[in-house]
């Protein structure tokens, strides 16, 4: 079900709110560039470079605040930057390093599989602390399910789901120590396909992660938010906020010009 009037509304104010933050926060770069700016002029550079860090910080300055907000239309409970706790077991710890050699030499990617054996282990050995761990975004289904997702950038390398695959399995030990009959997915969430209208390149993700349990880019992270259609009023929310912010925009980057 698409979003109502109202609520596409709101998440057009939120996207702009998120925005504003940006630009009152921003502090551009001071070094001198006395050819690009005789060039190009002051205020494109600053735009440059704005977009630069808007970039670099796109996932909890918008996607995460977004994500949050979509998520009240369907879930009970929702939070960003969630800090799961720090206590894992050993014999967790080793369970997962077992599963980690066993997918660097080729063996078979099953999530649901990789989930029971932590949830089993989870509860003996020695006690360990990790360092805080946090979850971007954490939510609680109305039937008591929990789902906890990793927002990532829209191009991995493909070592960095190594540490990914890791980083979601070490989520589960923690949280089955603390509720070790719960019901949990851990997931990577790609925020949209950058390979439009082909399809998203997962053969990157292949061999580590569960493509089918553990990842969902596009429509599929944010239709499961707020129901389906979501992803396509997403954009034209996006597209709502930056016609209504251009003034502001012009505005703000005319000033490097004075």
């Amino acid at each position: 079900m698409a979003l109502m009037e109202e609520y596409k509304n709101h998440i057009t104010e939120t996207i702009k709110s998120c925005l504003r933050s940006k630009f009152q926060n921003y502090k551009p770069e001071t070094d001198n560039m006395p050819f690009h700016y005789r060039l190009l002029g002051k205020d494109r550079m600053a735009l440059f470079s704005f977009l630069q860090s808007l970039n670099t910080t796109f996932g909890t300055s918008i996607y995460e605040p977004v994500a949050k907000e979509l998520a009240k239309t369907t879930f009970k409970e929702i939070h960003t930057q969630y800090k799961l706790g720090n206590i894992i077991t050993q014999d967790a710890q080793n369970e997962i390093q077992r599963m980690m050699n066993d997918l660097s030499v080729g063996g078979d990617v099953n999530k649901v599989g990789e989930t029971e054996r932590i949830r089993k282990a989870a509860q003996s050995g020695k006690l360990n602390k990790l360092k805080s761990v946090k979850v971007d975004l954490f939510l609680i289904s109305k039937e008591d399910e929990v789902f906890m997702f990793d927002l990532k950038t829209v191009k991995p390398n493909k070592g960095d789901f190594i540490s990914y695959k890791r980083n979601m399995l070490e989520w589960l030990a923690v949280y089955f120590y603390q509720h070790p009959m719960a019901k949990v997915s851990t997931l990577i969430s790609i925020p949209y396909n950058p390979y439009e209208p082909e399809p998203y390149k997962r053969w990157t993700m292949k061999g580590m992660l569960d493509l089918k349990e553990e990842v969902k880019v596009a429509e599929e992270f944010w239709d499961f938010l707020a129901g389906k259609g979501t992803y396509i009023d997403l954009l034209d929310c996006f597209e709502k906020a930056g016609m209504e912010l251009r003034p502001e925009i012009d505005e703000y980057f005319a000033r490097y010009n004075r």
